[in-house]
């Protein structure tokens, strides 16, 4: 099964709800931190909506 590894790049603070909402329901609390996801139509759709905000890297 693929593996999706999302690093989050840039900083939550002055970001809409939603956003930090997003990145907190996929484990990234701040900044650096890094955390592996199935690579399934639900995470890719969050990955999506904070694209600007993370790294993502296939497993």
């Amino acid at each position: 099964m693929n593996q999706l590894k999302v690093t989050l790049v840039k900083s939550l603070i002055d970001r809409p709800e939603s956003h930090k909402r997003v990145a907190r329901a996929l484990g990234l609390r701040r900044r650096g931190a890094v955390r592996i996801h199935r690579a399934d139509g639900v995470t890719r759709g969050m990955v999506f909506k904070i694209r600007h905000l993370v790294k993502v890297e296939e497993m």
